[in-house]
């Protein structure tokens, strides 16, 4: 059995694979959750992905010969890279990448990871990662609007509503979440021109606010970027048994 770790700044989510198959996940884990889990599995690899937690003290954790794999920069991809500063790019993005190739092969594809942030990026049907689009999330929106103003409210997430808002918090709803629609739309269209026909897949915790409202063909998958690590550490395990 394989387990990966995607090991975010504040909760872990952790994924058991047979093979290519996924068996379980949990999310929003504590550290010492995380390791809990770990250590109650019978595991053969493990992929850790983090971006606040060093593999070491995971390792540590765990037990010193844990068979731990760290995905950075350096570790070896089913797909390539195109990008100017590989070290700088976000494991996340290329672990939903990794996942929809794998999951739709032999395809231009662009990945939409609805997050803190939101990516957009590009997947060619050669399976070389060309790079895309960062842009602030939907809960990174309305916190900057209530941090950077004096009398803004903080507004929680909700459906979107109609476009001319009457009050405050209402005009705010309806910038955050119809703005984010036609960004989504807008960033969609702009791909499909440069590839008409290219496969857009969905990942990230925001997807379900957004889904019904985005113009198809979309392909929503909630554990992308867990089979994209588990796809990454078959990989490594493979290229150690040649």
């Amino acid at each position: 059995m394989n387990i990966v770790v995607d090991s975010g700044n504040t909760y872990a989510k952790i994924g058991w694979f047979e093979g290519p198959e996924l068996l379980r996940f949990e999310t929003r884990l504590t550290f010492d959750q995380l390791i809990d889990a770990v250590r109650s599995s019978s595991v053969d690899n493990i992929l850790f992905s983090s971006v606040g937690k060093d593999v070491e003290e995971f390792r540590r954790a765990i037990q010193p010969n844990a068979p731990v794999l760290n995905l950075d920069s350096q570790t070896p991809l089913p797909i390539t890279k195109d990008y100017e500063t590989p070290a700088t790019l976000g494991a996340d993005r290329i672990a939903a990448a990794v996942g929809a190739g794998y999951l739709f092969p032999n395809e231009d594809l662009v990945v939409i990871d609805m997050g803190t942030c939101i990516t957009y990026d590009y997947l060619d049907q050669a399976a070389r990662f060309q790079g895309g689009l960062i842009s602030p999330g939907m809960r990174m929106r309305f916190k900057a609007m209530h941090t950077f103003t004096q009398r803004l409210p903080l507004v929680e997430p909700g459906p979107a509503p109609t476009l001319i808002g009457k009050n405050t918090r209402h005009a705010m709803l309806s910038g955050v979440m119809n703005g984010l629609v036609a960004e989504i739309n807008g960033i969609m269209a702009a791909y499909r021109t440069q590839s008409p026909a290219c496969r857009v897949v969905l990942c990230g915790g925001d997807v379900p606010f957004f889904e019904s409202l985005l113009k198809p063909p979309i392909f929503v998958v909630p554990q992308l970027v867990l089979i994209g690590l588990n796809r990454i550490l078959q990989h490594n395990v493979n290229l150690q048994n040649e």
